[in-house]
């Protein structure tokens, strides 16, 4: 399939205050965190790249097929770009599903315009193909954010009882010795009005918990503490969550549950796993591949995990979709061993992902990008149903090891669950 050539300029205006002010009220796309990231402006696309089953089969992956689709894209783009930050230049939105199988599309989306901020600075670009004329590096005037909204969501298909019940399955399997971790998911579904401001929703999300990767695109939004892959100058570096516990009531509460995270053998297990996952898909394109020796607290709003970075110096071409191919899915959010863990996934959960717990992020036409994991996420329907609302579903898993317990399990997708939920009300 051709692909047109495309123009992509990119110039330094005063810092936005309001980065979602600009994007599409109805069809988001964003990337934020602690008040940088970038947004497209308005709604226009030059060039949307679609990966389906049916693509990703042929090219051995979703990853892959998007990774070489943009590759031909970007292979004979002119790109004027003197500011050089992380995010200018020409770039893609882009999120992939969990499921090699899944129904739902891959996607990467060129915006037609790009307004970024990142440490003090501001920028906007501009992407057209080479057959339209040029328009300029002016700013869009934000749109005014729309009324006030409530969403809400009950259980799916997924429910509380049936959720137990499927945790009671996997550590059978596990006791049988077919697999020492699956990573299991219940959902939400509900709806919202149809003329639903979606950047409400991303800025709650952003307000609230400044430290995640906060996304929207085609759809999906949510609010990631997992980073999957960034990449820059030859740099990977990854974070690796697993293992979670409720914060505390207050500050005696915390200091609690943290101690008891700590020295949790089943949380530490679980996370031994995800980390060994992640070392293992990079070490074929790193040297200098290093990740502490132990994990640290990382603390949220509502939640502490633990957390393991890891960073490496590339040593060879690989791009960022390319690492994102090699490490997804992770063992946090399918299991150990992942073929068996996606196996059971597929027997135990009463529903397609989608999109939740795969890829989401951006990539620039060097290869560099930032990618998080798609949680704490739910997926908007593109219009209004029959009844005039939108329909949406959120989802939230957990790690299941042996000695975990149903009922505690569920209590932390509940956990899980309160920041979109409470962001939706």
């Amino acid at each position: 399939m051709s692909r047109p050539r495309l123009i992509a300029q990119t110039r330094e205006i005063d810092p936005v205050e309001d980065l979602l002010a600009h994007t599409s009220a109805d069809r988001p796309l964003a990337w934020l965190r602690r008040g940088d990231g970038i947004v497209a402006a308005g709604s226009g696309a030059p060039v949307v790249i679609r990966v389906g089953a049916g693509e990703a089969a042929a090219a051995g992956s979703r990853a892959a097929a998007l990774a070489t689709a943009w590759r031909e894209l970007t292979a004979d783009a002119e790109i004027d770009d003197p500011v050089g930050l992380p995010g200018t230049g020409l770039v893609a939105f882009g999120a992939s599903t969990f499921d090699e199988d899944s129904a739902a599309d891959s996607i990467l989306v060129v915006p037609s315009t790009v307004v970024g901020r990142r440490g003090g600075r501001g920028w906007i670009t501009r992407i057209r193909t080479a057959e339209e004329a040029a328009d300029g590096a002016r700013l869009v005037e934000p749109a005014p954010y729309g009324s006030h909204w409530a969403g809400r969501v009950g259980p799916g298909a997924q429910t509380p009882q049936s959720y137990q019940e499927r945790v009671r399955d996997a550590l059978d399997e596990i006791a049988a010795g077919r697999l020492s971790k699956v990573v299991l998911a219940r959902d939400l579904t509900g709806t919202v009005p149809a003329d639903a401001d979606l950047r409400r929703l991303v800025r709650a999300l952003a307000t609230g918990y400044p430290d995640t990767w906060t996304f929207a695109v085609d759809g999906l939004i949510g609010a990631s503490p997992e980073t999957l892959a960034t990449v820059h100058e030859r740099t990977v570096t990854a974070r690796v969550l697993a293992g979670t516990t409720a914060r505390g009531a207050d500050p005696d509460g915390d200091t609690a549950a943290s101690a008891a995270l700590a020295a949790s053998v089943k949380d530490l297990d679980e996370h031994e796993y995800a980390v060994q996952s992640v070392l293992a898909a990079l070490r074929p394109h790193t040297r200098a591949l290093a990740a502490s020796e132990q994990p640290f607290l990382l603390k949220l709003p509502n939640l502490f995990h633990l957390a393991t970075d890891v960073e490496g110096e590339l040593s060879d071409a690989a791009s960022a979709l390319d690492l994102v191919g090699a490490l997804h899915p992770t063992a946090a959010v399918a299991g150990t061993p992942t073929p068996a863990a996606v196996a059971a996934i597929r027997r135990l959960e009463p529903f397609d992902r989608g999109r939740y717990a795969g890829p989401v992020g951006w990539v620039d036409a060097a290869g560099d990008g930032e990618w998080a994991i798609a949680l704490r996420c739910a997926q908007f329907a593109d219009a209004a149903d029959d009844s005039g609302a939108r329909r949406v579903t959120a989802y939230a898993g957990a790690g299941i090891v042996a000695g975990s317990d149903p009922e505690s399990e569920l209590l932390e997708t509940r956990v899980k669950f309160r920041p979109l939920v409470d962001a939706l009300a």
